[in-house]
């Protein structure tokens, strides 16, 4: 069956940097495109990131833009997003997202 997994998250300094990853399994994932979403603490889950599924193609949420960078390796069936320049309000549990599943999400915490 489709599994998604993400690793990754932690704690870290307004400023800092983070890198997310998903492990994918269970379809053929060079197929499909593959998002990233995040859901703040009281906030409705907000769509992050997108990449094509050959990885030529990416789009991402004017909130991320230049400081979010999504990119996946199709030998490895991952897909990862490096998070620079965080801020407070990038705090939440993120997702990834394909083949209409979700991961179980990873817990990012910006914080000084």
């Amino acid at each position: 069956q489709v599994q998604l997994e993400e690793s990754g998250g932690g704690l870290v300094q307004p400023g800092g940097s983070l890198r997310l990853s998903c492990a994918a399994s269970g379809f053929t994932f060079s197929s499909y495109p593959m998002r990233w979403y995040r859901q703040a603490p009281g906030k409705e889950r907000e769509w992050v990131a997108r990449i094509s599924s050959s990885g030529g193609d990416t789009a991402y949420a004017d909130s991320v833009k230049g400081r979010f960078t999504i990119s996946r390796d199709n030998t490895k069936n991952t897909v990862s997003l490096e998070m620079n320049s965080l801020k407070p309000e990038d705090t939440a549990v993120y997702y990834c997202r394909g083949k209409e599943r979700w991961g179980q999400g990873t817990q990012v915490t910006v914080s000084s």
